[in-house]
């Protein structure tokens, strides 16, 4: 089996889109790294790499036997057996797992590009070891809380956690059912349709809504979500996790 050593990690945990497990150019000072003393490295068909990146299922039994208890975690000088953790990659893709004595890979990070590039000439020579797993040919569900990865394509870490944030106030005000206040936010958002928006059913005046809104990243999606959020303690507190407390 093959092994990485000194390796560094900044876990996303329980994120099932890969979109959220951070490359290295965005992590931030304030992230939790941690250093691998030794980690196995598996090279796997991309069926199951980008089930692994892109899903928080059960993992291969055969793996999870394989790697059982062959990393080390450096702590304070001290070095902590994990029993399921390794690195993965399909021979493009690379990512570090934990799934911290479950069978799910529930922390996920990117490496530093020097790792990256060792992986790269570690697996050169190795043909994909291959593992049964179920859920092969199921398509993954994509919904407004868990948004498929077109959605996000080419946005910063910041810009994809907004727009998350602006996805979940969308889906509270979907679950209100407030028409009033469906054409009030729709208005917002185009106010050259008032007229239009004023004969609009509920569901049609959130749907045309969410269609006009999902696509791309501008000054004006962040306003909106600034004035949606208002009020709401939750959604505050994550806009200031990216913003820091603007929201009056």
């Amino acid at each position: 089996m093959l092994y990485l050593h000194d390796v560094w990690v900044n876990w996303f945990e329980g994120e099932e889109n890969g979109y959220n497990v951070c490359h290295f150019h965005e992590w931030r000072k304030d992230d939790g790294v941690e250093l691998l003393d030794q980690v196995p490295l598996l090279k796997v068909e991309p069926i199951l790499f980008n089930y692994i990146e892109n899903d928080l299922s059960e993992l291969p039994q055969q793996l999870l036997d394989d790697i059982y208890q062959k990393a080390y975690l450096r702590k304070n000088h001290e070095r902590i057996q994990l029993d399921y953790c390794f690195v993965v990659t399909d021979g493009v893709g690379i990512l570090a797992v934990d799934t911290i004595g479950y069978n799910i890979p529930i922390r996920k990070s990117r490496l530093i590009p020097r790792q990256e590039q060792l992986v790269y000439e570690m697996i050169s020579n190795h043909e994909p070891k291959e593992f049964i797993f179920y859920n092969q040919s199921s398509k993954k569900d994509f919904h407004i809380l868990s948004p498929e990865p077109t959605l996000m394509l080419g946005l910063t870490r910041k810009e994809r956690q907004i727009k998350q944030l602006l996805f979940m106030a969308l889906d509270q005000l979907f679950s209100s059912n407030n028409e009033a206040e469906i054409r009030y936010w729709f208005t917002e958002w185009c106010p050259e349709r008032y007229q239009t928006i004023q004969e609009l059913n509920f569901a049609d005046a959130w749907e045309q809504l969410y269609e006009e809104i999902k696509f791309g990243w501008s000054k004006k999606h962040e306003i909106f979500c600034e004035n949606l959020i208002k009020g709401q303690p939750f959604f505050e507190k994550l806009w200031e996790m990216e913003h820091g407390p603007k929201v009056n």
